[in-house]
């Protein structure tokens, strides 16, 4: 599990566009770094009480901010500017298309700290800001394997160099299921629960089928064949059959292995000449759909078996006589 420093400059080249930001000065500070995922408004450190300031967030500057700086004589202002940016802060924006002074601009680019604009209010910037920050600072990883989704249920498919994942792969495309990530699988933990899993960008639409070398599945089986991204429900290990002592015959208990912290279910199926794979492994998605919603067939069975079992010992005992 890693999580990355998540710099200004990012920020600005992910998310940019959807928060309508304009760089305004302090172009050469964009590898400032934000160390906390959310976003503060400087008002009381402005007013001059710092105990708690949440210097190391984005900054904020709305209405509030911005008419409390032009009601302060010149020298005052300057005074706050320079009590502001004593601090490490990581960049400013001005919501609602407002605009610095002159003096706040010339004292942030002494300071190296990046000054935006955009003309969203400042509730609606902190909500989608906060969003993207909480998506970037998010745990992530990469899983070995490739990734489909199968009616709504996200899976990856593990297994050894050459044991018949890509074959697997191409056949369940063939059924008008869908491919997320072929290899390498980016993976991102989303609210603390959910594990949602993508491709690398300069990798996505294709995938390598041994002997035949690269393919792009969109051009070759539609767009409906390729997801940008799904939560991961289910992982299922390719094994050959000779490393399986122990096959599962029953499903009664369920494995789980962790991804990110999470445990997600897991089967692993044995492997040998004449087994459809691609079917098998579409059989495991729709298991893992019928338990999502409550519905365990080893344990219907086993509840069968047992009422049965109660029913004839309840026969066989003879009944007491009075």
């Amino acid at each position: 599990m890693e999580r990355h420093a998540v710099t200004v400059g990012q920020v600005f080249k992910e998310h940019g566009a959807s928060l309508e930001l304009k760089l305004l000065g302090g172009e050469h500070g964009m590898d400032r770094v934000i160390r906390e995922p959310t976003v503060n408004r400087p008002g009381l450190a402005l007013s001059g009480f710092t105990r708690y300031f949440a210097y190391k967030r984005m900054q904020v500057m709305g209405h509030a901010e911005v008419y409390y700086l032009r009601e302060q004589r010149h020298e005052e202002r300057e005074a706050r500017y320079a009590y502001l940016f004593a601090y490490k802060i990581p960049c400013v924006v001005f919501s609602r298309n407002l605009k610095p002074d002159k003096e706040f601009i010339a004292a942030a680019e002494q300071s190296g700290v990046p000054v935006f604009s955009t003309p969203l209010v400042t509730m609606k910037f902190i909500n989608k800001a906060t969003l993207d920050l909480e998506t970037m600072f998010a745990p992530r990883g990469t899983e070995l394997g490739c990734m489909v989704d199968i009616l709504g249920i996200g899976l990856i498919i593990r297994g050894e160099s050459g044991i018949g994942k890509s074959e697997a792969v191409l056949a369940l495309i063939e059924r008008g299921y869908s491919l997320v990530a072929d290899d390498v699988v980016k993976a991102v933990l989303v609210d603390g629960r959910e594990v949602v899993c993508t491709s690398a960008e300069l990798t996505r639409d294709h995938m390598e089928v041994r002997g035949i070398g690269i393919i792009n599945v969109a051009q070759m089986f539609g767009v409906r064949a390729i997801r940008k991204e799904k939560v991961l429900d289910l992982i299922v290990t390719l094994k050959q059959w000779s490393d399986v002592p122990d096959v599962d015959r029953v499903g009664m208990e369920q494995e789980f292995v962790k991804v990110l912290g999470v445990d997600i279910p897991h089967v692993t199926i044995p492997v040998r000449p004449g087994r459809d794979i691609a079917r098998l492994i579409e059989v495991a998605a729709f298991q893992t759909k019928l338990r999502k919603s409550g519905y365990n067939a080893a344990e219907e069975l086993n509840k069968r078996l047992i009422a049965q079992m109660t029913e004839k010992a309840a026969e066989r005992t003879p009944t007491a006589e009075l």
